[in-house]
């Protein structure tokens, strides 16, 4: 038996109970409509000319009905006589090529058969200005040789830095249209300067751009869409800063307020930029931003499909899994990094061999002198918070929680012969 082994032998895993999390569930019936009802109001597609070339900005997040979001404006274009084209407009995702970013867009559902409309990727970009402090404004190349804009994206929260605009429209432009470069200028005086330098570069791009407008959703706790809105290019800045206030009030969250170990089964870059969304962990990589539960130790088992090896965000939890680290793209991961200028969480978490160990491994250094007490929760990812599964030390503070239902018996977790969990 390895040293790993003994050491963590004695160390007991909780019993679990499943549970539901209660939160607004209001959500669009028919989120395409709303969009066309939309997409119909004065400054939208009224804007568009016959003949114009339109690039259509998409991003690379888990945004709710991208893909429909995406074939429904550019069904908008066409019937406006525009000519439509989807740019990936993402910073340095997908490893930081053209074919990445390409491929990113096709995991979403977004592909030129299901969009009727060609994708044109590249990573060359054009310099527009500077800011007065010294930073170039950047934007992908198709987009400048375009006509017109449109940017869709969700607006939320940041994982890194607070202010009046944080992740939505106006990031979407300065740091997605920019490409490698502009995500790499943008960053590049650190998180400390993000709520100023995010808008400021926003604000160049709508001076010198023909961004027509910006179509901002917002998503419930559920991941589910509950605003849709087109926002004229002269009041993108404005209504952002109300429509973040409200997702901050809709964001999901773990309903407990101290937590010895979380345990989080999937990472990816289609789930946060941070791979798990710090608002839910209340684990930051940088100390520009704050909330969410005291975890003492947290463990990342495995990566998403979708984030293609990109394992951001590995680095800010404490323990991690050998399936975890075969499976990373150490460039694209170096990439995120490099780019962002934010590091740590590019690092490799202390790893086990597998779940069975990685998960006492949190126990065994979560800081209390009963281990049998840990209160432990483990969730699928920090999008889907609804159900998620709490030891049974937990349990009388669930039952006291208005807005938690207990959905089961305890039960022992259950791990494959090779120790990683059933699921």
């Amino acid at each position: 038996m390895s040293i790993l082994r003994t050491v963590l032998a004695d160390i007991p895993i909780p019993q679990m109970v499943r549970i539901r999390q209660k939160f607004d569930a209001a959500k669009l019936d028919q989120p395409a409509e709303d969009l066309r009802q939309e997409l119909r109001k004065p400054g939208a597609i009224d804007q568009i000319k016959p003949g114009q070339s339109v690039a259509v900005a998409v991003g690379s997040r888990g945004v709710a009905n991208i893909a429909q979001f995406t074939r429904t404006t550019i069904d908008a274009i066409k019937e406006a006589g525009g000519e439509p084209f989807i740019v990936p407009c993402m910073g340095s995702h997908g490893g930081a090529t053209a074919e990445g970013q390409k491929e990113v867009l096709h995991h979403l559902g977004v592909t030129e058969e299901a969009m009727g409309a060609p994708i044109r990727s590249t990573m060359e970009v054009v310099k527009l200005d500077e800011l007065p402090n010294g930073l170039p404004v950047y934007v992908d190349k198709y987009a400048s040789e375009a006509d017109a804009i449109v940017v869709i994206n969700r607006v939320k929260p940041h994982t890194a830095f607070r202010g009046r605009i944080e992740s939505g429209i106006m990031k979407m432009i300065s740091i997605g249209l920019g490409k490698q470069k502009g995500a790499e200028a943008c960053h590049q005086l650190g998180f400390k300067y993000m709520a100023e330098n995010v808008p400021a570069m926003a604000n160049i791009m709508l001076a010198k751009l023909p961004i027509l407008f910006g179509v901002a959703l917002v998503e419930n706790a559920y991941d589910e869409t509950c605003r849709v809105e087109v926002l004229p290019a002269a009041q993108i800045e404005a209504r952002e800063e109300q429509l973040l206030e409200e997702a901050k009030a809709r964001l999901p969250k773990i309903l407990f307020g101290q937590i010895d170990a979380l345990i989080i089964d999937y990472i990816g870059k289609n789930i946060s930029g941070d791979g798990m969304d710090p608002n839910v962990t209340g684990r930051y990589p940088t100390p520009y931003a704050h909330g969410g539960p005291d975890v003492s130790k947290m463990v990342v088992l495995d990566l998403t499909p979708e984030t293609k090896g990109n394992a951001n965000g590995v680095g800010t939890a404490d323990f991690t899994t050998q399936r975890l680290v075969d499976q990373m793209d150490r460039d694209a991961t170096t990439v995120n990094g490099l780019t962002s200028t934010v590091c740590a969480p590019t690092k490799i978490a202390t790893t086990l061999e597998n779940d069975y160990y990685a998960i006492k491994a949190a126990v065994k250094t979560c800081n209390i002198l009963d281990y049998t007490k840990c209160r432990m929760v483990r969730i699928k990812d920090t999008l889907h918070l609804g159900e998620i599964e709490i030891s049974v030390n937990l349990l009388e503070e669930a039952r006291n929680h208005p807005d938690i239902e207990i959905l089961t018996e305890p039960y022992d977790l259950q791990f494959d012969s090779e120790g990683n969990l059933v699921k």
